[in-house]
């Protein structure tokens, strides 16, 4: 029993997505800026905002926190997410989305009728 309970853990962590962990969103105009919690969802990616914190790393409290920020995005290989949806708390807009992983940096970008915006993030752990 045992052992099968170690393959299983051993199976589960070999099978976690390069993108899951927690990232650092880049700063907003006041320099204010959260951490996002990345998990798979199934066959699909997603996200919750967790803390967020002031310019000068003081946290801060908010509504937003533990609401889902990313949803249904799909794994596309070499590092690439696409065809899910991120919800951009600053502006209450929720836009289709990408991702791209590179290292300890994660591109990410919302658009809507062709224009987008995005943020690079920092993965804290």
């Amino acid at each position: 029993m045992a052992l099968a309970a170690a393959v299983a853990l051993v199976a589960g962590a070999a099978l976690a997505d390069p993108v899951e962990g927690t990232w650092q969103t880049q700063p907003d105009d006041n320099g204010n800026f959260g951490l996002v919690k990345i998990s798979t969802c199934g066959a699909e990616i997603c996200g919750v905002l967790g803390q967020g914190y002031d310019k000068s790393g003081k946290k801060v409290s908010s509504p937003n926190i533990g609401k889902r920020m990313i949803w249904a995005m799909q794994p596309k290989g070499n590092g690439k997410y696409a065809g899910g949806k991120i919800w951009a708390p600053d502006r209450n807009k929720t836009y289709n989305s990408r991702m791209q992983l590179n290292g300890s940096s994660l591109k990410v970008e919302g658009c809507v009728l062709g224009i987008c915006r995005g943020q690079t993030w920092s993965r804290v752990n």
